[in-house]
């Protein structure tokens, strides 16, 4: 596991904590790491726009095409290394393989926080079926455990309140609409329990009780003090 103390982040991973999105970054979020371990490797591409769509197109060929460390080190065109094997190990699933369409997610968020509908675009896009353009309640907690950087969400309730003729399935048209009047939806519809315990999507379920928080990795960031507060948390763990 990694042992990363908190003001290991830099002010960009604090503006993506805080972006005023949909989406909001629950406090045990992996993606903090995620954006860290990104930025390191030089992962974020320039034109953000452009790469994410040849990402998204790649990643919907595949089909849910899982890959090896290898393999995801070639779609990345980079070494294998330690940081990549860090990035890998938080979508890793157990069989040690990773659906890249998790990553493409993940670095979406990290591009662009602010752009919660941009990101669940690109991602009904890589999930939804050939035939009608729509995803399923299970494909749902995939994008939104992966967009939100956490082990454990409910999306029952969001769910079932978007699907309102009982079909079993979502097209983003639907999401979108129901999104633009519901604003707040993350925090109304959405349940997560990750309390105690970095945030990774592929992590032992728990039953979810609870609403997710806004992040409080970075609570004062300000010029005026440079003293980052680790009481929130004393490490950042990642965990397989």
């Amino acid at each position: 596991a990694l042992d990363i103390p908190i003001t290991d982040y830099s002010f960009e991973d604090c503006q993506l904590a805080m972006a005023e999105g949909q989406l909001r970054l629950p406090v045990d979020t992996c993606l903090l790491e995620f954006a860290k371990l990104v930025r390191r490797l030089g992962l974020k591409p320039q034109n953000v726009e452009k790469v994410l769509q040849e990402f998204g197109n790649r990643a919907r060929k595949m089909e849910g095409e899982k890959l090896g460390l290898e393999a995801f080190a070639h779609y990345l065109d980079v070494p294998v290394s330690d940081m990549l094997r860090d990035i890998f190990s938080l979508f890793n699933e157990e069989d040690n393989m990773i659906d890249i369409r998790e990553y493409v997610i993940a670095l979406s968020v990290v591009c662009r926080p602010a752009k919660t509908l941009e990101t669940m675009k690109l991602a009904f896009r890589m999930f939804e079926a050939e035939e009608d353009g729509a995803i399923t309640v299970a494909e749902l907690a995939c994008i939104l455990k992966t967009a939100l950087g956490v082990a454990d969400l409910d999306v029952s309730r969001l769910f079932v309140a978007i699907d309102t003729e009982d079909t079993g399935k979502l097209t983003f048209g639907k999401f979108r609409s129901f999104a633009e009047h519901h604003p707040n939806f993350s925090e109304d519809y959405l349940s997560t329990d990750n309390t105690g315990r970095n945030g990774c999507p592929h992590q032992p379920n728990a039953t979810p009780n609870a609403k997710p928080q806004t992040n409080g990795f970075c609570p004062d960031f300000s010029p005026r003090d440079n003293h980052h507060d680790t009481t929130t948390d004393d490490s950042v763990k990642k965990h397989n």
